[in-house]
């Protein structure tokens, strides 16, 4: 069948399935056309350049020592976009790795103003070291099919805390520990929870029975 009418032009069914068919292919995003079907997720933009400025400056002003690190996209909305290296905070911190300036301003300014002083008078002893899970991690949030600020380097999970006088103080081991150990892990969550958005402690869920989850995503406020 040619498609034409008996006058010689395009039928009426034959132009609207070539209508038809040109939406079909407007509408198709590139994913659609090369038949893929992984999701995708897109990678955050960069903050504005003035707002890095700041944050480093704030940090610089803290004493941190620290590097900054190249904006990277790891694909699937995976990134570290405006991140630096806390180098030295005051306090030794085990694996830090890539975290947003803003984040880092935020540890930095807990360890110092919240954690050290908390553990000088609810423990009595001076801090000497933070132990921490990590930071950046291409990953979801358990459970979930949503990208956890982690794998934005958005987020750092802090597990322990070692004192001068040789005490280790875990969340996992000292949350429900004596009176001074938890107004310790207390109240350096109820600092963190003034910096942070989100804080996820073991009276949030089983999945945070052994460290703090601190972040700067979503919109709101949360702590738990």
């Amino acid at each position: 069948m040619s498609g034409r009418d008996t006058k010689g032009g395009f039928s009426g069914r034959w132009v609207a399935s070539l209508a038809l068919l040109a939406l079909a292919s407007a509408c198709a995003g590139p994913s659609e056309k090369r038949r893929s079907v992984r999701p995708r997720q897109p990678a955050r933009a960069a903050p504005p350049q003035v707002d890095i400025k700041q944050c480093v400056a704030d940090l610089r002003r803290l004493g941190v020592q620290f590097s900054t690190l190249p904006d990277r996209s790891f694909g699937g909305g995976c990134s570290a976009v405006g991140s630096v290296k806390l180098l030295d905070t005051g306090v030794p911190t085990t694996n830090l790795g890539a975290m947003t300036c803003p984040l880092a301003e935020k540890f930095s300014a807990w360890t110092r103003y919240a954690v050290q002083p908390a553990a000088r008078l609810f423990l009595g002893s001076e801090l000497v070291r933070i132990e921490t899970f990590g930071t950046y991690s291409c990953r979801p949030i358990a459970g979930s099919g949503r990208l956890s600020e982690h794998a934005r380097s958005n987020a750092v999970d802090v597990s322990a805390f070692v004192l001068a006088d040789g005490r280790r103080i875990s969340i996992k081991g000292n949350w429900n520990g004596d009176s001074r150990e938890q107004q310790f892990l207390r109240t350096i969550r109820g600092s963190a929870c003034k910096r942070f958005r989100t804080v996820l402690s073991p009276d949030y869920n089983a999945a945070h029975q052994d460290h703090l989850h601190f972040d700067l995503g979503g919109k709101g406020l949360y702590c738990r």
